[in-house]
């Protein structure tokens, strides 16, 4: 029999292979425009977000661009 060190060891570094081998995949260029699909943004309130979305084009006179520096007037 193997003793239970050993077998733990290999179940341990089984493991870390399995766990860490997601890892080693490349995105080719081909497949970046999958990975920008809006839909795969990361949102955890949609609906606040199209608020917040709503607001900000309201008050700054502009749509999209969202998290760049500068458009609008900044008449607040």
């Amino acid at each position: 029999m193997i003793p239970l060190a050993r077998r733990l060891a290999w179940a341990l570094a089984l493991l870390t292979m399995a766990l860490t081998s997601g890892c080693a995949a490349t995105v080719h260029p081909w497949d970046r425009d999958l990975l920008a699909d809006p839909k795969m943004k990361f949102r955890p309130a949609p609906m606040i977000g199209a608020v917040d979305d709503h607001i900000y084009f309201s008050k700054e006179g502009t749509s999209g661009g969202r998290g760049f520096g500068g458009g609008g007037c900044g008449c607040n």
